[in-house]
């Protein structure tokens, strides 16, 4: 396809096409004869090129190989590989001394910074108030900038003094913030659907809380209603109820929580008069609240009026520290942090035409030995039973005697197996000297159920001892 044609042997075909129709031969005008001999092809060249380095035959003879444009003669080899070298710039002889008289000119005047800045077209006096301006601007506003920031701060105002800031506090083991740090989380908050609110205290990690009764009564007997646990950080959880014991108004709840924070019991028996307790609750709402008091008084009898009719008498521990409505079931802890009781009622005078005032420093609390047997049993079998006497009684006082007068004696109980009689006044229950109904009831409440103890009455003129074999109070 692409070979030359036959009878073809230079690069061009010159031969004539004859007839056809694409090649018109145009009339030219020959070039003129100075052009032809200077760029017109050689005589006798076949073709545009010619083998390199030779010149073609002319009329005086055979061509002659072309001279190069370099000379070889006095040439030394050079490596081909060796990198190029550059030198000083060719200078002739002549000239060098032109040179070196060039290097020795005088160095010229140096230019100021106003003249490369400003091309020498600023006189120095105008730099000069441009300057004074700039810092006059600079003056004016960082004054208007502190005005602002000092307007719009009232502690940072010229007339305010801040009080010089100081360490944290630290407290000493002991102290009664410690104490409150520790005890508020064990001590939670206890509301029912109908929003009557309590306090309880957490006694075992299995989620065991004791409270008082009164506390969830009306819970504990309406079906629809449910109990709420609030516990200090503000965590909630329901609770259900695992026992109740109306006669000393105790009972204990349990939620479904981990990792709770539990108050270790102490012992009621170690405590005397004048010693520092701290009272943490829910008054009137406010959880997670401390009171501080004393030990006030030790072994006083207190009657509650229970919502079912049971009779509620417990040896209570009086403190002075302030207790309200809302602390019933909160903790009473010692000097130690322990609990040595729980809060369940005040004392408090009537206001004329107002009911009744707030706390006086009268609050009285369960011992906490009787808290954890009360405790334990309604744990292990969810109800507890008291010795029980049998009968109903008045606290008589006169000139020559004071005591616990029998108003009667219920049918088949202890008292009247026994022998004991309507009017006699119990004066005393086995060592313990009964001073009124409140003591005879507590006195008999700190027996065994099936004990033999000793009454000594007044029974008119004498004075009669009666063995009385106590009795469960789930006969009566």
């Amino acid at each position: 396809m692409f070979a030359r044609p036959e009878g073809i042997e230079t690069a061009f075909d010159h031969r004539t096409r004859a007839g056809s129709a694409a090649r018109v031969e145009l009339p030219t005008a020959p070039p003129p004869s100075a052009l032809i001999e200077a760029f017109g092809r050689p005589a006798g060249a076949g073709g545009l090129q010619r083998p390199p380095g030779a010149r073609p035959d002319s009329a005086d003879g055979p061509g002659e190989p072309e001279p190069v444009f370099w000379s070889t003669e006095g040439a030394v080899w050079r490596d081909p590989s060796a990198t190029a070298v550059l030198g000083p710039p060719a200078v002739a002889a002549e000239e060098a001394p032109a040179a070196e008289e060039e290097s020795a000119r005088p160095e010229g005047p140096r230019l100021s910074a106003r003249e490369v800045l400003f091309g020498g077209r600023v006189r120095p006096r105008a730099l000069l108030l441009l300057g004074v301006v700039a810092l006059a601007i600079g003056l004016v506003g960082g004054a208007i900038g502190r005005l602002t920031v000092e307007g719009g701060s009232l502690l940072s105002g010229p007339d305010v003094r801040l009080a010089e800031v100081r360490p944290g506090v630290e407290r000493e083991p002991g102290s009664v913030a410690e104490l409150a740090g520790r005890v508020r989380p064990a001590v939670v908050s206890v509301q029912d659907t109908a929003g009557n609110t309590g306090s309880g205290v957490v006694i075992d990690e299995d989620g065991y809380i004791v409270t008082n009764d009164h506390v969830i009564v009306e819970s504990a007997n309406d079906p629809e209603s449910s109990l709420t646990v609030v516990f200090d950080e503000g965590s909630r959880a329901t609770a259900e109820i695992v026992g109740r014991d109306p006669r000393t108004d105790l009972a204990v709840l349990r939620v479904n929580v981990d990792n709770l924070t539990v108050l270790p019991m102490g012992s009621s028996a170690d405590l005397e008069v004048g010693d520092t307790v701290l009272a943490v609750g829910n008054p009137l709402g406010l959880p997670g609240t401390v009171t501080e008091g004393i030990v006030s008084y030790l072994d006083r009898p207190m009657r509650l009026n229970s919502s079912g009719g049971e009779e509620v008498v417990f040896e209570a521990i009086q403190t002075d520290a302030a207790i309200n409505s809302g602390n019933s079931g909160g903790a009473l802890v010692d000097s130690s942090g322990t609990l040595i009781g729980i809060n369940t009622m005040n004392r408090m005078p009537p206001m004329a035409g107002q009911g009744e005032s707030g706390s006086i420093g009268l609050g009285f609390a369960i011992p906490v030995d009787d808290v954890r047997r009360i405790a334990e049993e309604l744990i292990r079998n969810g109800e507890i039973h008291h010795p029980d006497l049998g009968v109903n009684s008045n606290t008589v006082i006169t000139d020559d005697l004071s005591g616990a007068q029998v108003v009667n004696v219920r049918a088949g109980s202890s008292a009247e197996e026994a022998g004991l009689l309507e009017g006699d006044i119990i004066v005393r229950v086995g060592d313990r000297d009964v001073f009124g109904a409140d003591e005879l009831a507590a006195a008999i409440r700190e027996q065994q159920i099936g004990a033999v103890v000793e009454l000594e009455a007044v029974r008119g003129s004498d004075v009669v001892v009666i063995p009385v074999t106590l009795q469960s109070d789930e006969d009566s």
